[in-house]
């Protein structure tokens, strides 16, 4: 099992990129191929793991300043020059926390989408109040306009990456809407929930509550929708941590019982901190694609290439694939 991490563009440089790397090689069985800078790289890489990574040296990269078109051209970049390696079959999946947009569209352009799927879609999970139990929703960002065929789509992906990756056994997939009741919804949820109908993982439409309340497994929207949600939570989960600590610190008695309750309080940060997703699958294409957000430490890296390992052991392509050669007819 071979994995290409582009080591270029993240907001902290190369070394938590290494770092995570070298953690996921601790725990995991795997041969990594990483892309990038090889003077920088090869500074974090320790001795003894030298010789289980590959290196292949490339100078230029995609800023987050520029725009995503641009990376069609840029030959000697090291997203593209990844996505060549898993295009020509040298790798299996490719991790990036660089220009998600540039890994979007050379995802897109290079591997090429799934024969049926119209776009393809950045699903994420999120986590619930029922303690191991995680929801998945997508689109989260790559299409801010959608046509209701589309969100079909999302959901017959959604589907498919919940049973095979999550292990979920009868996923439950909903629509995100303004309420529950089936007249709820704008032009585009109205026409994609007569679509949906036919299908039987579909429960109906859901609001934003039960993203968090562990009562659905996949929640379907357009990607404009799905990333103001996702960013809205992130905010939300640090806010919260903020909050809570200037409450802790009003008084020693607080203190007092912050300090019995570190293991909860532990939990908690582990359970809302995004590091912990490590990145998003790109679902459509034809190969394992993860975007990890720009600002990954080496937790959310090493977590972000579990996510690759974890879709190619449960061949979640080949079930797409097969999910829109049959389901769809």
């Amino acid at each position: 099992m071979k994995i290409v991490l582009d080591a270029m563009g993240g907001d902290y440089g190369v070394q938590p990129i290494v770092e995570g790397l070298i953690s996921a090689l601790r725990h995991r069985d795997f041969s990594p191929i990483i892309v990038g800078d090889s003077s920088e790289i090869e500074k974090f890489i320790p001795q003894e793991f030298k010789s289980k990574i590959q290196v292949i040296h490339c100078s230029d990269y995609i800023r987050m300043e520029e725009h995503a078109s641009s990376s069609a051209k840029r030959k000697e970049s090291s997203i593209y020059v990844g996505m060549e390696l898993v295009k020509e079959g040298e790798a299996d999946a490719i991790v990036s926390a660089g220009h998600s947009g540039a890994t979007m569209s050379l995802a897109t352009l290079r591997l090429g989408r799934i024969k049926g799927v119209s776009r393809p879609a950045i699903c994420t999970m999120m986590p619930t109040s029922i303690e191991g139990k995680y929801s998945l929703i997508l689109d989260a960002g790559a299409n801010t306009d959608c046509k209701p065929e589309y969100l079909v789509d999302f959901a017959l992906m959604g589907y498919e990456y919940a049973k095979g990756v999550m292990g979920v056994q009868n996923p439950r997939v909903g629509l995100l809407s303004n309420g529950e009741e089936d007249i709820k919804g704008n032009e585009l949820t109205k026409e994609t929930f007569s679509l949906l109908k036919k299908y039987d993982f579909f429960i109906g439409n859901v609001e934003g509550k039960n993203i968090f309340d562990g009562s659905i497994d996949v929640i379907v929207c357009d990607g404009f929708v799905g990333n103001l949600v996702l960013k809205a939570s992130e905010g939300v989960a640090g806010a919260v941590s903020k909050i809570l600590k200037q409450e802790i610190k009003k008084s020693w008695l607080s203190m007092l019982g912050a300090g019995m309750m570190r293991k909860a309080f532990g939990s908690l940060k582990a359970r809302v901190d995004h590091s912990e997703y490590g990145g998003a699958p790109l679902l459509g294409v034809n190969k394992t694609v993860i975007i990890s957000h720009g600002s990954s430490n080496a937790r959310a890296i090493e977590c972000a290439i579990c996510q690759a390992i974890n879709a190619l052991n449960a061949d979640v392509c080949d079930k797409i694939k097969t999910s829109f050669e049959t389901i769809r007819e």
